[in-house]
């Protein structure tokens, strides 16, 4: 079960939004073995003081249309199904016309399973 969270600029329209949102889970689905119901995503709007990104960094540019992506995820996915995980987000987001795949920066934080409760106050996945 990943826990997304997504980072968006206050100018990003709501359509915008619901986009990145589909091209996300979608990727994750495709990529990383998420199943298709497994969506758990939060979105947060951030005026430019609060959104503060390198303007180039690694040789990238970016622009005032930044999202950052962080997705808390199960240990366990390998260097491979990672890589396919950011392009797929990067390439789906610009295929879309929304973000530039340049403006897509993607963090994943790696979690035990016991770390998780779906509710009622049980950890389903401590074995």
């Amino acid at each position: 079960m990943p826990l997304v969270r997504i980072a968006v600029p206050t100018h990003i329209a709501s359509a915008a939004i619901a986009y990145i949102s589909d091209a996300v889970h979608n990727s994750m689905v495709k990529t990383f073995n998420v199943p298709a119901k497994d969506r758990f995503q939060i979105f947060s709007r951030h005026a430019p003081n609060e959104l503060v990104v390198a303007p180039e960094y690694l040789g990238i540019e970016h622009s005032p249309n930044v999202v950052l992506i962080q997705i808390t995820c199960n240990e366990g996915r390998t260097l491979e199904m990672k890589k396919s995980l950011f392009a797929a987000i990067a390439e789906s987001v610009l295929i879309g016309g929304v973000i530039r795949a340049e403006d897509v920066v993607v963090s994943l934080v790696e979690v035990n399973k016991e770390n998780w409760s779906f509710g009622n106050g049980i950890a389903q996945y401590a074995v």
